[in-house]
């Protein structure tokens, strides 16, 4: 905080000074952005953490510890994931609830796209399958255990109530149904041509689930309206403030430009040293990239499925972590084996039986935790304990350096 007012007290007395000597004053197009600055970067401690970001870069072309860029690169993204968060918001103030629902979905998982797409330019296909597998994963046990924990918590007395509606489960078990084909496909070694009907497979399965995809929003944005304004439009009942935008369109489309930009530039950074990490830390690589990854990119949805539960507000929550798995699922793998196609990247839907048991597996268990429409703190701390279960497979998973398909 104290930082932050220093900052704050810098620009005024130069201000000041300025004036002093006769300067001219400041044009109001250069106030406005310093205001904007102000708000964006200043107004967050979060943001303190910026920094590390720079320094990220510096040690990659400093020194060869690759765990250490590793780690630093995870704290500098941190704030550019919350921020990216912010400037959304800001900019589905002017959008309306409809759009501003859909800006939301999307750049909820800007970061796992960024760091999916780098990763497959990099010909890291086992990379963008682990990272896009616990996005998922982490959603839907982490992020929904520790909504119902917190929120059961502070309202121990009753069972809180959703919308079981909100859960649409029908979307993860099509997902789960467009991985386990192509997979069973390939350990059954039942193919009609023997090393490309699996990856022909993929890419039609892909381009169905992105249909369904599009008219999953047809069908949210425009038959259920009210459905989707409702987890837009959280506080809409109890506060009228938080409606105001604090910045213009335009700089919100500057900022989510800008924090775009950043955000995709240390991914590229960030991917190249995940093998090296692996070594250094001697941890599996399937470890850092379906557990530390979505983690820390995941991180602002987190907190805000946590706060809405607290507030005893579980449908926005129920938005965060199921529609954003949904979205994941069925838009970001699908969209990721079309991008690898026309990259040239044999990037497809078998994720290997471990890996698609354990999404089969999570996604019955959270359709039954569902199926009430309540929740409350027991349910949230099984939730997260199955997640712990999950995480220690993964830790003494042996990634498969490389299959018949020449993925690593």
């Amino acid at each position: 905080m104290r930082s932050q007012i220093s900052c704050i007290e810098l620009y005024l007395m130069f201000s000041n000074f300025s004036k002093s000597i006769g300067w001219c004053k400041m044009p109001a197009f250069m106030q406005a952005q310093v205001e904007s600055f102000k708000i964006v970067i200043l107004s967050n401690k979060l943001n303190l953490l910026l920094p590390f970001g720079p320094l990220a870069i510096l040690v990659h072309y400093l020194t060869d510890n690759k765990g250490w860029f590793f780690l630093l690169s995870l704290v500098g993204i941190t704030p550019l994931a919350e921020r990216l968060g912010y400037a959304t918001e800001q900019l589905a103030c002017y959008t309306g609830a409809t759009v501003g629902g859909l800006l939301n979905a999307t750049f909820g998982n800007v970061i796992e796209l960024i760091i999916s797409i780098m990763a497959l330019k990099n010909g890291m296909i086992r990379v963008v399958q682990l990272t896009l597998l616990d996005s998922i994963l982490s959603n839907m046990l982490l992020v929904l255990g520790c909504a119902f924990f917190c929120g059961g918590l502070v309202f121990s007395r009753k069972d809180q109530v959703f919308d079981k509606e909100c859960s649409c489960e029908f979307g993860l078990l099509m997902a789960v149904m467009g991985l386990l084909f192509p997979t069973v496909l390939h350990y059954t070694q039942s193919e009609v041509h023997a090393g490309s009907s699996e990856l022909a497979l993929s890419r039609f399965i892909s381009c169905i689930m992105l249909v369904a995809y599009a008219a999953y929003l047809f069908f949210q944005l425009k038959s259920q309206p009210s459905f989707y304004t409702e987890k837009t439009n959280p506080n809409e009942e109890t506060s009228n403030d938080n409606e105001d935008p604090e910045i213009s369109k335009w700089e919100a489309i500057i900022w989510l430009s800008i924090f775009t930009a950043w955000v995709s530039l240390l991914s590229g950074y960030l991917v190249d040293a995940i093998e090296g990490t692996s070594v250094s830390w001697k941890i599996p690589i399937s470890f850092i990239s379906v557990i530390l990854l979505p983690i820390v990119g995941n991180a602002a949805e987190h907190a805000g499925a946590i706060m809405f539960a607290m507030k005893d507000k579980l449908d926005p929550s129920l938005g965060v972590a199921i529609g954003s798995s949904i979205q994941i699922s069925m838009f970001a793998v699908p969209f990721c084996v079309v991008i690898g196609w026309m990259m040239g990247a044999q990037m497809d839907l078998n994720f290997q039986i471990f890996e698609t048991a354990t999404l089969f597996i999570t996604v019955i268990v959270v359709a039954f935790f569902l199926q009430e429409g309540t929740s409350n703190y027991f349910k949230g701390l099984m939730l997260i304990l199955c997640y712990l279960v999950v995480a220690a497979s993964f830790f003494v998973h042996e990634h498969p350096q490389h299959d018949d398909n020449g993925k690593e």
